[in-house]
């Protein structure tokens, strides 16, 4: 294994205070009721065209999505913070000759632009996240396999939650699932995740013996 697919929300950082609030803004803006916190942490992953998906038509999601962006660009993307340890295991992996990519259901600039302002991005060989006609994760993960032309025996999708082991599942590479984001065990064993991590040092852990593994 040498190329790692890392999710963004929920993985690389904790940005449930800008999305809870960009959806705030966008049901406030749809004159819809705020769904509750435990309701809104729910949307923290998936494509936000899933996320509205139930409360209106093809016009009032593209109103909502419309919406939530405004908000986003301006605000939510800077209310967020690295997980701790995250930094470490990013530099650690690449010191071991591991490619790191960002594979998110957000929209991809910004992806960019948050990873940017945090000053990691330098860290990952490419970006890519959402876009208007290729959302789920499954084809952001093709377009970064394709894209770089890589042998999927090679690959394994890092994430937190059910959306990113069914990703990877879908394209036939590895499945890490980890614990300090947003998703659950049960939904990642359910999702038969291949290896499932407590922490970032487990993660780092796992890999650095992969890699001895690898090369002897």
């Amino acid at each position: 294994m040498k190329h790692l697919f890392f999710d963004l929300d929920g993985t690389v950082v904790d940005s449930s205070a800008g999305i809870k609030a960009g959806f705030r803004a966008a049901f406030e803006r749809m004159d819809t009721a705020i769904p509750s916190d435990t309701i809104l942490e729910t949307f923290i992953g998936p494509p936000l065209e899933v996320s509205f998906s139930t409360f209106g038509d093809a016009n009032w999601i593209q109103e909502a999505i419309h919406a939530f962006r405004i908000y986003y660009k301006k605000h939510g993307v800077y209310q967020v913070e690295v997980y701790k340890g995250l930094t470490n295991l990013l530099s650690s992996l690449k010191k071991l000759g591991y490619h790191l990519y960002i594979t998110t259901s957000k929209n991809e600039p910004m992806a960019h632009k948050m990873l940017d302002y945090l000053n990691i991005d330098s860290y990952f060989t490419a970006i890519y996240g959402a876009l208007p006609t290729a959302y789920h994760k499954t084809d952001v993960i093709k377009r970064a396999i394709t894209e770089h032309q890589l042998p999927l025996e090679e690959c394994a999708i890092i994430g937190d939650t059910k959306f990113d082991m069914i990703g990877g599942k879908n394209v036939g590479i590895q499945t890490l699932g980890v614990l300090w984001g947003f998703g659950t065990r049960e939904d990642l064993q359910n999702c038969q995740a291949d290896e499932i991590f407590e922490a970032p040092e487990d993660l780092l852990t796992f890999l650095t013996n992969l890699n001895i593994n690898q090369n002897n």
